[in-house]
């Protein structure tokens, strides 16, 4: 079996029933049957793909994350960027603080309350997009999708976090 085939179910299979149906339901409880096992395999591969990339460029991938929300909109405070994210707010201040270690984003103390810390891009942070955007673009090469199919799992992918999220 290839590679490409120890994940995929066999459509062409008749309904099963009786002990059949039972044993068919415990197929369920196999590994390549998991929607979260493909997920993850599929999120470690991707993540493993973008690693030396990054790496070549001076980031981590949750670094990445990070500048990327910055690129889009420069200038947030750690709160927004952590909800864009989708990241827990203690997990993102070593990142952004890191991140400021390198000269990539610099902090503002709000104006009106000094509690507030507003994130921006500095000159060299906003220079790197360059240099990340062909990353990108070799990761998205390297999926083999074309445009269409790229947009329809990452459109499902956010559809299915949507769902998973709303009901919790």
């Amino acid at each position: 079996m290839t590679t490409s085939n120890v994940y995929r179910t066999r459509p062409d299979e008749a309904p099963k029933t009786g002990k059949q149906a039972h044993d068919a339901s415990a197929d369920r409880l196999r590994l390549v049957e998991q929607l979260c096992f493909a997920l993850y395999t599929a999120t470690n591969a991707v993540t493993r793909t973008y690693r030396p990339l990054l790496r070549s460029i001076g980031l981590t991938y949750p670094q990445y994350l990070v500048m990327m929300a910055l690129w889009e909109h420069d200038s947030a405070t750690l709160t927004e960027l952590a909800m864009r994210l989708n990241l827990p707010l203690h997990g993102l201040s070593p990142v952004a603080g890191r991140l400021q270690q390198q000269g990539l984003l610099e902090r503002h103390r709000g104006t009106t309350d000094r509690r507030i810390t507003r994130i921006s891009l500095t000159r060299l942070g906003r220079a790197l997009e360059t240099d990340a955007a062909r990353a990108q673009h070799e990761v998205v090469s390297r999926s083999q999708l074309s445009p269409a199919a790229l947009a329809q799992v990452r459109d499902e992918l956010h559809d299915l976090t949507e769902r998973l999220t709303s009901t919790t």
